[in-house]
């Protein structure tokens, strides 16, 4: 594109820019809803959550995070997965007779999200900082069964 084209349709290369991080950020806005909606329309299970959204992370949108984090965006809007903490807040079990806390739910949701999200671009190094030598270390299945595990015993979820 031509700076007059920029200037044009944009009015500057910055607006350009934020108009990009803008356009990136809703498309995994979109697409990760998309899959929790799927996810919670077909009955929530921990491994069908684990297995939806590191789909979507692995179709290109953990390297888009990762881009537009880098470039200064950041998502404003809130609550992207409160459906996924309201399903699976659901279906915890009480513990001694009390209701679990939601704020549990919400961070092993976050916690989740964060590792699902930066799997496909440093899951394989991370790992081999942990001492696991490849070729096991670029092999994210048993990071993402050890997630689903985590996480079905830790919010009591049968």
């Amino acid at each position: 594109m031509t700076d007059a084209g920029v200037a044009h349709h944009f009015g500057s290369r910055d607006a350009l820019l934020v108009a990009l991080l803008r356009h990136g950020g809703h498309r995994i806005r979109h697409a990760v809803d998309d899959a929790t909606r799927r996810w919670v329309h077909d009955g929530p299970s921990v491994d069908a959550l684990v297995t939806r959204i590191a789909a979507v992370y692995r179709d290109g949108y953990s390297e888009l995070a990762v881009a537009l984090h880098g470039a200064g965006w950041r998502d404003q809007g809130a609550g992207m997965l409160n459906p996924v903490v309201d399903a699976l807040h659901a279906v915890r079990r009480d513990r001694d007779g009390r209701r679990p806390r939601r704020s549990e739910t919400r961070l092993a949701v976050a916690a989740l999200h964060q590792a699902l999200a930066t799997e496909p671009v440093y899951g394989a190094a991370f790992r081999r900082s942990a001492g696991i030598g490849d070729p096991a270390a670029g092999r994210a299945k048993p990071q993402l069964a050890w997630w689903i595990s985590t996480l079905t015993t830790t919010l009591d979820i049968e």
